[in-house]
C-alpha cells in the first residue's frame, strides 16, 4: 500500500541549543531533562559518572512486546547490523513475562537475532546510551530514565496529544479518525504519553481500514521515525516540544464487554467500526436464547437487500434477526438500520445457512403465532467483576 505521509513537526523558533558549532570538545545539552522536569545529573556525564557518548553508535535498551514493538525491534537490529552506518554499536531487549513466547513477538524475534533478552523487572547492568519503547505497558521510573543519559524515547501511534493510552490504533478505528499518526517522545515518569514531541507525522486513515491494517502502516512508519531521530539525537532531544494543552483524549484497554453489541444504542456504523477495532481480537458477542453467540464475519448490507419486500414488509425491532436465502447472510436490525452476519459461534462456528437451519427455522415452526420482533438477538451484559473483565491490549 502506498502510503502520503505529512511531517508536522519542525524545530521551535529560535533553535533550541543544538544548531552549529558542534566542536569535540562540546557536550550534549541537558534541555531535555529540564523538559521532562528531572533532577538527575548531565553536562557531559550519566548518572553514574560515565562519560555520555556525543554521537552514534549508541548503545541501546529495548522495551517491547508485540507485533508493533517487533518491526521497531527489527529496524533497530537492521541498523545495527549496517555496519557502514555505525548508528547502533549495542542491542539488548526487555520485555515481560509470559505463559506462552508465541505471544511476544518481540522475544520471538530477539531470540532469533540472538539479542540479549531480559524479563521485566530486571533490565540488565549493561551501559546504554539511549533506551527506546515501544508497546511496552509499564510505567519506568525516574530512576530507570536517569541511567540513560539520553533519556528513554517513545514510539508511540498516534498524533500526541490524541489518544494517550494503551490502546491507540484501536481507538483511532473506533471512532472513525480519518488521520491517524506516529509521535516519537520521551518517556516521563508517572504518566503515559505525556513527555516532550520529537518527532510526529500522520497518514491518512484508509476507508474501511481494521486495527490489524492500521497498525501495519504504523508500525512501519514508527519504526523509519525512531531511526531518523536516532541519527540526530542530540539535535533532536534539544528541539523537542511540549505537547499542547488542546485536543488531549485517552485511549483506555479494550475489555470482553466492549465486545458486546447495544442493538437498540449502536448504529450500523459504530457496529462496523466496531468489528474492524477489535473482530481480529476478540469477536463481537451477543444473546440468543440465553445463550452468548459470537459474530464471527460482520459485513455491510447491500442496497439491494435493503428494498426486497419480505424485508421492508416485516415488523422488526433492535435485535431482530432475519435469514436473506439469496444472500445467505443473517440480516440483524440496529438503532438506524440492518448489518449483515456471514457466520457465527453458538457451541461450534456455523454459517448464517447452517444458523437458519438449525437455531431460527425450528423457532419459527415452534412459534408460528409469535411475532417476528420475538426472534432477536439481545445485549449481553457481562458481570461488572474484574475476572470477567479481559484485557485485550496493553500497549504504551
Amino acid at each position: 500500500m502506498r502510503v502520503l505521509v505529512r511531517c508536522c513537526w519542525g524545530p521551535l523558533p529560535g533553535g533550541g541549543g543544538s544548531g552549529g558549532g558542534g566542536g569535540a570538545g562540546r557536550r550534549p545539552s541537558p534541555q531535555w531533562r529540564t523538559l521532562l522536569g528531572l533532577s538527575g545529573s548531565s553536562g557531559g556525564e550519566d548518572g553514574r559518572g560515565a562519560r555520555v557518548r556525543e554521537k552514534p553508535p549508541w548503545r541501546v535498551l529495548f522495551f517491547g512486546t508485540d507485533q508493533f514493538a517487533r518491526e521497531t525491534l527489527r529496524a533497530l537490529q537492521a541498523a545495527r547490523e549496517n555496519k557502514g552506518e555505525e548508528l547502533i554499536e549495542n542491542l539488548e531487549v526487555v520485555t515481560v513475562p509470559s505463559p506462552s513466547p508465541k505471544r511476544l513477538p518481540v522475544k520471538q524475534y530477539a531470540v532469533q537475532s540472538q539479542l540479549p533478552v531480559y524479563e521485566w523487572p530486571d533490565v540488565g547492568s549493561g551501559e546504554y546510551d539511549v533506551g527506546v519503547v515501544a508497546s511496552f505497558g509499564r510505567l519506568l521510573s525516574e530512576a530507570l530514565i536517569l541511567k540513560f543519559p539520553y533519556g528513554i524515547l517513545n514510539v508511540h501511534p498516534s498524533c500526541l496529544p490524541r489518544w494517550r493510552g494503551p490502546a491507540p490504533i484501536i481507538h483511532t478505528v473506533l471512532h472513525g479518525d480519518t488521520v491517524a499518526g506516529v509521535t516519537i517522545m520521551q518517556i516521563r515518569p508517572k504518566r503515559f504519553d505525556v513527555g516532550p514531541i520529537l518527532k510526529q507525522e500522520t497518514v491518512p486513515v484508509p476507508p474501511k481500514s481494521t486495527t490489524k491494517d492500521l497498525e501495519a502502516v504504523l508500525s512501519r512508519l514508527g519504526a523509519n521515525m525512531l531511526i531518523s531521530v536516532l541519527k540526530t539525537l542530540p539535535e533532536s532531544l534539544n528541539n523537542g516540544r511540549q505537547q499542547p494543552a488542546e485536543g488531549v483524549t485517552h485511549a483506555p484497554k479494550i475489555s470482553a464487554a466492549t465486545s458486546c453489541i447495544k442493538w437498540e444504542e449502536q448504529t450500523s456504523e459504530q457496529i462496523f467500526r466496531l468489528h474492524r477495532a477489535i473482530g481480529n481480537i476478540i469477536p463481537l458477542q451477543t444473546l440468543w436464547m440465553n445463550s452468548t453467540i459470537k459474530l464471527l464475519d460482520v459485513v455491510e448490507v447491500n442496497s439491494s437487500v435493503l428494498t426486497d419486500p419480505k424485508l421492508t414488509g416485516q415488523a422488526v425491532i433492535p435485535g431482530s434477526v432475519i435469514y436473506h436465502r439469496q444472500s445467505q447472510i443473517l440480516l440483524v436490525c440496529c438503532k438506524d438500520g440492518w448489518i449483515g452476519v456471514r457466520s457465527v459461534m453458538l457451541k461450534k462456528t456455523l454459517t448464517a445457512t447452517d444458523f437458519y437451519n438449525g437455531y431460527l427455522h425450528p423457532w419459527y415452526q415452534k412459534n408460528s403465532l409469535a411475532p417476528p420482533s420475538q426472534c432477536r438477538f439481545q445485549t449481553l451484559r457481562l458481570p461488572l467483576k474484574k475476572k470477567q473483565e479481559k484485557k485485550i491490549v496493553a500497549m504504551q
